[in-house]
């Protein structure tokens, strides 16, 4: 790999179902004004961090596909962001205080994105 050239990395935003399903509990003016608060810095994040963010996007329902056959599931997985870095400690350090980490035990996995060649 040359200097200077990018490599391809996603990051997935987790966060447990539970907790999500506490903070749908909660009263809805607080979560309201939460979220719009969370928004707003999401959007500041995002905006300072565009030319390295290629792509987000939320997750949705869920099927597991095993031996067994396809069943309803649920995971930790609320978004997920395809990133460009020079490295992988790069694009990791460059989620460090995400508004993403403010939801309880929420956290986010960078891992590498490789090309698998030809099949």
């Amino acid at each position: 790999m040359t200097e200077g050239t990018l490599r391809k990395f996603i990051a997935l935003y987790l966060a447990p179902a539970s907790v999500l399903a506490d903070w749908g509990k909660t009263d809805p003016e607080t979560r309201k004004l939460a979220e719009q608060k969370m928004q707003a810095e999401w959007r500041k994040w995002m905006s300072g961090h565009a030319k390295m963010i290629t792509l987000t996007e939320a997750g949705g329902r869920t099927k597991r596909v095993s031996a067994s056959g396809v069943s309803d599931t649920k995971n930790d997985i609320m978004l997920y962001s395809f990133v460009e870095a020079q490295s992988h400690e790069a694009a990791a350090k460059l989620f460090e205080n995400h508004p993403h980490l403010q939801i309880p035990q929420s956290s986010i996995e960078v891992m590498e994105v490789r090309s698998m060649g030809p099949m």
